[in-house]
């Protein structure tokens, strides 16, 4: 297992980590999730609760202060005023339990994104073996998950013995205070303890995820073999490629060696670059570039021209202006208007002598 770890040295690739995605595998950090969670308590209590409870006080306080008013002397009023008081409670309730769950549903969202893989809501007989259960409880990744739960407790009781310790004179005091006045000690107390651990679980969840990142990444490394094999998948065989590709070329090469006979004129370097030129007044614009080459190519330009009478004018500039410029079967640049007109006219004037 090791040797297979050593041996897995590359990066994943973007086709890998998409193929873990869709089966549901993705980096995430519960701790994450935990610390939003409670940063969204801390401010909840601290700017939104004493809001959200305001209604409630006020309702309490009406009973509180007409006890008298309540009348709960038949089932029917008992069960009014039972379904009176539980339903101001959820009122009361169901704001920082729905805010909590958006915080939750946000955090995990904003970890993986919108992710459903029905492979994980299947059933899977594996997590009910108790052998394979066993195996987990006991695997490197549980015993680390355990010593982080555990040091993340003693990190949240310590917080706890520092936050309160200096104010345990206070609990003495709390007796002789108000109602009104206790409240408000104990919500800064709660405040304070709130904001301490927030502050403490951030931190460890920016340090968990940058682990998990760590790990996650590592257990999706590939081997140079199967980095090498995915490519192939991707953009095919490279020898195959290459074959192809220089299939292509050869066909298109024939093309163009069959064009030679119908060209006008050849135009040479004379050894290193040949341009066969095509032109019809009647139908052309300009004229049009059918084949070209150099070294080997060229030779053979010249070759087939000569099989079939096609004249061959020497002009160097010409040439190689024409082979770099202008695709094949493409009509010729304006700036080389002048040059080929003189070509031509030159061929045409060959031609009538040679009929003469």
């Amino acid at each position: 297992m090791a040797e297979d770890d050593d041996s897995k040295s590359e990066e994943p690739t973007g086709k890998r980590l998409s193929k873990a995605r869709e089966e549901g595998d993705v980096l995430q950090s519960m701790e994450v999730k935990t610390a939003a969670m409670l940063t969204a308590m801390t401010v909840f209590v601290w700017l939104i609760a004493p809001m959200s409870m305001s209604r409630l006080k006020v309702y309490l306080s009406g009973f509180l202060a007409h006890p008298d008013a309540i009348r709960i002397g038949t089932g029917e009023e008992l069960s009014s005023f039972a379904a009176d008081v539980a339903g101001n409670l959820a009122l009361a309730a169901v704001l920082p339990f729905g805010f909590l769950m958006l915080v939750g549903l946000i955090s995990g969202l904003g970890q993986t994104g919108w992710l459903l893989v029905v492979k994980k809501i299947i059933p899977d007989l594996n997590k009910i073996n108790p052998l394979a259960g066993f195996q987990r409880m006991f695997s490197l990744r549980s015993v680390i998950e355990l010593a982080k739960s555990t040091a993340k407790m003693l990190v949240v009781a310590v917080i706890c013995y520092l936050v309160l310790r200096p104010r345990i004179a206070d609990l003495d005091l709390l007796p002789s205070m108000e109602t009104i006045a206790i409240l408000s000690y104990m919500h800064r107390l709660l405040i304070r303890l709130l904001f301490s651990i927030a502050l403490v679980t951030i931190v460890i969840a920016a340090a968990d995820w940058f682990y998990q990142r760590f790990t996650y990444m590592k257990k999706l490394r590939m081997t140079k073999q199967e980095v090498k094999e995915e490519n192939k998948q991707s953009e095919g065989d490279p020898l195959v490629k290459s074959r192809l590709r220089s299939l292509r070329i050869q066909r298109a090469r024939t093309r163009m060696m069959a064009a030679v006979p119908k060209a006008d004129v050849v135009v040479t370097n004379p050894t290193h670059y040949a341009c066969a030129l095509k032109y019809d007044a009647e139908t052309m614009n300009a004229p049009v570039l059918v084949a070209k080459g150099q070294n080997l190519v060229a030779f053979r330009i010249r070759e087939i021209a000569e099989e079939n009478d096609i004249p061959i004018v020497e002009n160097p500039p010409l040439a190689r202006a024409l082979y770099a410029t202008v695709d094949l079967d493409r009509e010729i640049q304006p700036d080389h208007y002048k040059a080929v007109a003189e070509v031509i006219s030159y061929v045409m004037r060959l031609k009538g002598k040679l009929r003469r």
